[in-house]
């Protein structure tokens, strides 16, 4: 990938729904950084979703435009949860090389009651249950899948706790969502969903460096650790800890500024961005595919006047079939 060193005036930034990769050489520091806007407004505009999902929702698609984009292989990467709380599913996908798309269920009685009661965080939304992290390398391959538990913490938190105890990398992850009200040219109302996030992981040369306390005892007890956390993962994390969500969502505060602003003591340095889009991976051929496997009473049972309507969750298109054309199954 081309590097562009960290020199503001010389650098044209990224903007909106591009991935940018970072390093940060002094601290042993490896992440990636991202601003969505035009994409995030697409997937979260077309169903409408109430407010608190769509902040939700909108978390989970930056984690996993970030995880996603660091596919070396022709695949795809799943953020999905699955959860007791008002906000039972969320589901957000990037196929390589560029397509994300999402997803959220809620029931609407449980929301709206959460919503009154003011009961409208992250975990309060999402309940108890799982995170699960997915990569499918495709046909013939064995699709990889690392669980955390849904434990009251934010998904920032859980992704966190997924890397280091899963895969043993001190991670650092950050999330921010923000919804902008303004006016457009001809003066009429406008409000836009933005949202950015971060992700930082300690990779030194020496791998016993690694070995932070919290990567021991199974149930989160650092007393028994015999080591110490390493000074620069320690700068490292807390650096990224004073990000807040406006430093995140600004249309103003381009990503290479946030991470000069962090980092250019140690040496930052950014990569060649990576553009994500809103695109979705259904087609009328794989949902033909799909009607092609059901029975008979299936096919009866699915029709209506003739017709047979599937409709897509994540980007709400509706393929229409003759059922006729299933009369053999």
């Amino acid at each position: 990938m081309a590097e562009a060193t960290v020199e503001l005036n010389d650098l044209n930034f990224a903007g909106d729904d591009r991935v940018v990769p970072f390093q940060v050489e002094g601290l042993d520091v490896r992440g990636r950084a991202v601003q969505l806007g035009p994409l995030l407004n697409a997937i979260l505009g077309r169903h409408d979703y109430p407010p608190p999902v769509a902040r939700l929702l909108a978390e989970a698609v930056v984690l996993t435009a970030l995880l996603g984009t660091s596919l070396k292989f022709d695949g795809k990467f799943t953020v999905q949860t699955k959860g007791d709380g008002p906000v039972d599913l969320l589901v957000a996908d990037f196929s390589t090389p560029d397509a994300l798309r999402a997803y959220a269920r809620y029931d609407e009685e449980a929301l709206g009651v959460a919503i009154k009661e003011g009961r409208v965080s992250p975990p309060e939304l999402l309940g108890r249950g799982v995170l699960a992290f997915t990569i499918d390398q495709g046909r013939g391959m064995q699709p990889y899948q690392g669980i955390v538990p849904l434990d009251g913490s934010s998904l920032e938190e859980i992704a966190g706790v997924y890397f280091r105890q899963s895969e043993q990398i001190p991670t650092k992850v950050r999330l921010g969502v923000a919804e902008l009200f303004d006016r457009d040219e001809e003066g009429r109302a406008r409000h836009n969903w933005r949202a950015g996030g971060l992700v930082a992981q300690f990779l030194p040369q020496a791998p016993e460096r690694m070995r932070q306390p919290d990567l021991h005892g199974g149930d989160g007890d650092e007393r028994d650790s015999d080591h110490a956390a390493d000074d620069a993962w320690t700068e490292a994390s807390t650096l990224v800890e004073t990000i807040d969500t406006d430093e995140l969502t600004d249309p103003q505060v381009a990503i290479e500024r946030l991470l000069f602003r962090l980092f250019h003591e140690r040496g930052v340095r950014v990569y060649e961005p990576q553009t994500v889009h809103d695109r979705c991976s259904c087609s009328r051929e794989k949902i033909k595919s799909v009607l092609d496997g059901f029975t008979a009473e299936e096919i009866q049972a699915s029709q209506e006047d003739g017709q047979i309507a599937v409709t897509c969750e994540f980007c709400s298109t509706t393929y229409r079939y003759d059922a006729a054309e299933f009369a053999a199954a």
